[in-house]
């Protein structure tokens, strides 16, 4: 698939295939792209969490919070992310990653669509009870878990209205995301 394609398919997916499991190989390779993105001061402070056993899965699931301008909406039973990658911040290594973080979530992102998976960016964490459920270090503070599957949703890109950043959906279930027009991004 070329970049820009690549790009263009990257969307923030919320609805997946339950029932068809992601591999531990795999996950394993998507974070293998974090070790060549850059870094500040090349510190490296992040390490992952890779979680696809389906109890776990469960326990980082009730951790989350989903797609806030749908009012409370989670995805179903069903519907859940079949596998997780956690992203932590090992403090002993950096106090803030934030630039890392960014970067390394939309490598990793793009890693997942490349193999077909479907996946979204949560930042709406309860951090310490997902740092219980999966037992961390208390150096290691979860900033960002990408919540990944097989997509079962479609999601189409159109040009914002008055403003409106607003995602939805219609109803077929068709997530609608907003985008600002290149007119809005170029400064003059």
């Amino acid at each position: 698939m070329d970049f820009t394609r690549l790009v263009m398919e990257n969307r923030s997916r919320r609805r997946f295939r339950q029932d068809k499991p992601v591999d531990r190989e795999t996950l394993e390779q998507l974070v293998a792209l974090a070790r060549y993105v850059p870094s500040a001061r090349n510190m490296q402070p992040l390490k992952f969490r890779i979680v696809n056993e389906p109890e776990l899965c469960a326990r980082v699931f009730d951790t989350l919070a989903w797609a806030g301008y749908l009012g409370g909406w989670k995805p179903a039973e069903g519907e859940r992310p079949a596998a997780y990658v956690v992203i932590c911040n090992d403090r002993r290594l950096a106090e803030n990653s934030l630039w890392d973080q960014g970067i390394t979530a939309q490598t990793l992102m793009l890693g997942a669509t490349e193999r077909s998976l479907g996946g979204c960016i949560v930042a709406a964490i309860r951090k310490k009870e997902l740092a219980q459920a999966l037992r961390l270090d208390a150096s290691l503070e979860p900033v960002l878990v990408l919540a990944l599957g097989y997509p079962d949703e479609t999601v189409e890109v159109v040009g914002m209205r008055d403003g409106d950043v607003k995602y939805y959906r219609d109803e077929n279930g068709t997530h609608y995301v907003p985008k600002r027009s290149m007119d809005e991004l170029l400064i003059k």
